[in-house]
């Protein structure tokens, strides 16, 4: 196989399908073929143009699942055959000052999976070593891939705040990340409540893990979670800024809301509503290449599990406009495997 198939962005909207030669990896990096790959929303970086120069090619997908095939100069810890996940960090450079002081997710020299760099819409893929994920026995590449993301990022934003076992969290949206965030959240034993749009989402909410439901149509869900004793931690995943504004009255003392969700249009908070309580607001991206693997321990451990829409590489585009739809239930995977 001198060659392989992958979909290319270019402009905006617009994917096709090419093919490209298989090259060696650069030192420091490898070769996976990819057997599995997530369709995020943050794929739309790539897809609708809205990078620097949208004219220049790239592969989308930051959700992958592989097994190693060819190692670049200087990687010692990983070997062909292994099998192994990226997710929207591509690697640390380990030098840089954030590097040199451990926070390796602000690394200043990291490509981004699928958006600065080629990602999983493809049959092979390429990535650092530093950013490299062990997939532990027992969870399918499927399963695996969209925790690489949504997982991750809803578990490290779980773990900033100062919840004791038993306080209550609140999660905000049940969605791709959202209904990631409950099972997490129960799983790490708070008490949970789910705040969504809507009764109908009850059942599902309680079935993911929730032991509160509010609905957001029907009352102030900064007032409800107030009446429940106030959130340690609320953790946004909904796509709007406005929805999360309420959301601050609903803080216990020193509670924090964790923003995941990226929305287009701006929080806005009553300093007040800051200031008494001594409530914070903070943004939450995602997690190392470590962390990762603690996140997929962590999942196997207590069987938390994404919901998926399984569709064959071949149809990438139709999984990308399910997604971007919002009627994909809840995360779209291409499973390249049987390609």
């Amino acid at each position: 196989m001198s060659t392989y198939r992958a979909f290319e962005a270019t402009g905006a909207h617009h994917l096709r399908l090419v093919e490209r030669d298989l090259v060696e990896p650069a030192p420091g990096h490898v070769r996976l073929r990819v057997q599995a790959c997530g369709v995020c929303h943050t794929d739309v970086l790539a897809v609708e143009g809205l990078r620097p120069d949208p004219s220049q090619p790239v592969v989308p997908g930051h959700e992958i699942v592989g097994v190693i095939d060819a190692v670049g100069a200087g990687v010692t810890a990983w070997q062909p055959g292994d099998r192994v996940g990226v997710g929207f960090l591509n690697g640390h450079c380990w030098e840089c000052e954030p590097c040199r002081r451990g926070d390796f997710v602000n690394c200043r020299n990291q490509e981004q999976t699928g958006t600065t760099t080629d990602g999983g819409y493809a049959e092979v893929a390429y990535a650092r070593a530093s950013g490299l994920v062990r997939v532990p026995d027992g969870i399918s590449a499927l399963d695996a891939a969209p925790l690489l993301c949504a997982g991750l990022t809803t578990f490290t934003a779980l773990q900033q705040g100062r919840a004791r076992a038993g306080s209550l969290v609140a999660v905000q949206g049940i969605g791709g990340l959202g209904h990631l965030a409950l099972q997490y959240a129960r799983s790490l034993g708070y008490r949970v409540a789910a705040v969504a749009r809507g009764e109908e989402k009850e059942a599902l909410a309680r079935q993911l893990g929730a032991h509160e439901y509010i609905d957001s149509t029907s009352t102030d869900p900064g007032t409800a979670l107030r009446d429940l004793g106030g959130a340690s931690v609320i953790v946004a995943t909904a796509s709007s800024g406005a929805s999360m504004n309420p959301l601050v009255r609903g803080l216990a003392p020193n509670g924090k809301l964790i923003v995941v969700g990226a929305a287009p249009d701006p929080l806005t908070v009553s300093t007040p509503d800051l200031i008494f309580g001594t409530h914070s607001i903070v943004g939450s991206l995602t997690g190392s290449s470590i962390e990762n693997e603690d996140n997929l321990a962590f999942s196997l451990a207590h069987d938390i599990r994404p919901s998926l829409e399984v569709l064959p590489f071949d149809r990438a585009v139709e999984g990308y406009e399910r997604m971007l739809s919002g009627e994909a239930r809840f995360r779209v995977v291409l499973d390249t495997a049987a390609a």
